[in-house]
């Protein structure tokens, strides 16, 4: 997170103060092979000013004292203004500290005051505002203030227990401070915890020290009491013998505190910083972006075809009006091997006298796909390959060639109208969904194809609703639109996937179930990826190269 955290003291004698801060950089001059093979850092190397640093080795993986811990010198606090024990955290030329995350490449650096003047503006101003100007009702607890130009600060504040001290407590705060408002409000719960538990910690430790001092010495208390309730800061010091200003140190008797603070100042930058990430969101494919209708230029035949109303009037011959139609009049087992081929790319071939309900029969099925997907010639003389088209409608009297017939890669629907009259084709299946009442009795169909195999799971979560007795058409509808584009999320994946290098079958693997598909969804994936327009699989790729640049 691009934030730095800060401990802030109000002294009564030189007002607010800076006295402990932690902030993130980069080290860039690191290459990935010395971190992988820990490769101990050194000044040149993490990009660190000699004059910041103090001698000896680094470690990469823990914080330790003197020689055992990464040490970075400190701005002299002489140089910024005059201090006191209680505004000081490390002593004149004593080393901060350093640690830095092999896995991220951040390094993360502890000291007293930056170095560079504008970081220090800053947080002298947060400083400022958090212990003077932003107070909170009851003077404890969160609050969030800053603008533009310096910066946004979540500041917390409380209270030391403090024998020595006017009121027997110290006040102090938690700043962090970034230009990101947006972010630093949507980080407000998770600072607020881990804020409040340092401070525990630290509120635990002064207690005990106060307790155990004033049992010591419970005469103290009394003789420390004020007689005089305006007495300026210097009287209040010498009538406490001019040593009243303790450190934290002191105060919390944890000599190792400032270590402590830095392990929990750059984990919360770490644990900050991978909670919110960018990332490149893709809503469902939209028709728009499916394909392109000047791509290849239709055939005559197929324009008319499309100038067609959807539902032609049914004085010309009867039509089919839903999946839900076709599915009550060809049953459950011949409607299973249609949609089993239509969803996977096989060619379907539609023969009938009548023109009209040829082309409904077309029009409906074309549903089960993406419109990318769909390649008709709605009623030709003769028959067409597969390559040209993938729904074709033909007369009764047209053959079909013979390598067409056996191969498993083609289903054909014959609707004959019986002379004689007659029952009509199988009925059986009962279903709730509507459509208007187009006779079908005098009809026959002959459905041929391979059987069905091993079927996409999105084809049995379509053949589960149609044989539910209780969902209506326009349930299922949505329905059906909502399982397509939840499957063309998935065919975008698989297009960057194959489009990214050679894979494995192991990677490939994978991919699937991660993508919670089976390998006989791979069919369709493939299938359903030729829908995608060649301006939209340029988006996808470039969007994929962006984000690998990040």
């Amino acid at each position: 997170m691009n934030a730095v955290i800060g401990l802030c003291h109000f002294c009564e004698l030189h007002g607010p103060s800076i006295l402990f801060y932690t902030q993130s950089f980069h080290c860039s001059n690191h290459t990935p092979d010395q971190v992988l093979n820990g490769v101990a850092a050194s000044p040149s190397l993490c990009g660190i000013s000699q004059n910041r640093l103090h001698s000896g080795s680094f470690s990469e993986e823990t914080v330790k004292k003197d020689d055992e811990k990464q040490k970075v010198r400190r701005t002299s606090s002489g140089s910024r203004h005059t201090t006191c024990e209680a505004c000081r955290s490390l002593n004149q030329g004593e080393p901060g500290f350093l640690s830095i995350d092999k896995e991220s490449h951040i390094s993360y650096i502890s000291m007293q005051y930056p170095e560079e003047q504008e970081l220090y503006s800053i947080l002298r101003h947060a400083c400022v505002r958090s212990l003077s100007c932003e107070v909170c009702p009851g003077r404890e607890g969160p609050i969030m203030f800053g603008d533009e130009a310096s910066g946004y600060v979540f500041s917390y504040t409380f209270f030391l227990k403090d024998l020595q001290s006017r009121g027997f407590q110290r006040w102090y705060s938690l700043i962090c401070v970034m230009m990101d408002r947006i972010y630093l409000a949507n980080s407000w719960q998770f600072l607020i915890s881990n804020f409040k538990s340092i401070i525990d910690d630290m509120q635990s430790k002064a207690e005990q020290v106060y307790k155990t001092e004033h049992a010591e010495k419970p005469q103290r208390e009394a003789l420390l009491q004020p007689r005089n309730a305006f007495m300026t800061p210097d009287q209040f010091r010498r009538a406490r013998g001019g040593q009243v200003y303790r450190s934290l140190m002191q105060i919390t008797k944890d000599k190792n505190i400032f270590q402590n603070l830095h392990q929990s100042f750059s984990w919360i930058l770490k644990a900050s910083g991978q909670r919110f990430t960018e990332k490149l969101l893709e809503g469902p494919p939209v028709e728009d972006y499916l394909y392109d209708e000047d791509e290849v230029e239709p055939p005559l035949e197929e324009l008319q075809a499309l100038a067609l109303s959807p539902y032609p009037d049914s004085s010309e011959g009867p039509v089919f009006e839903s999946i839900g139609h076709v599915y009550k009049v060809l049953g459950d087992a011949n409607f299973h091997v249609v949609a089993f081929h239509v969803v996977r790319g096989d060619q379907l071939v539609v023969q009938g006298e009548n023109e009209v309900t040829v082309k409904s029969m077309l029009k409906v099925l074309k549903q089960f796909i993406p419109a990318g997907c769909f390649r008709a010639l709605y009623y030709e003389k003769e028959y067409q390959d597969s390559w040209r088209c993938n729904f074709l409608g033909l007369p009764l009297g047209v053959e079909i060639p013979f390598h067409v017939l056996q191969s498993q890669l083609f289903v054909q629907i014959k609707i004959i109208d019986k002379e004689n009259g007659g029952e009509g084709a199988e009925t059986s299946s009962k279903s709730h969904f509507s459509f208007c009442e187009n006779s079908f009795d005098s009809y026959q169909f002959e459905v041929s194809g391979n059987s069905v195999g091993n079927e996409p799971t999105y084809l049995k979560h379509i053949m589960k609703a149609l044989r539910n007795n209780t969902i209506n058409r326009s349930v299922f509808d949505l329905m059906l639109i909502t399982a397509k584009e939840q499957w063309m999320g998935k065919v975008k994946v698989m297009f960057k996937f194959s489009k990214s290098g050679v894979r494995t079958t192991e990677e490939k693997d994978r991919l699937l179930e991660v993508l919670q598909a089976k390998p006989e969804d791979e069919i369709l994936l493939k299938y359903w990826m030729t829908s995608l327009s060649r301006s939209y699989r340029s988006h996808l790729l470039n969007c994929s190269n962006h984000k690998g640049e990040l």
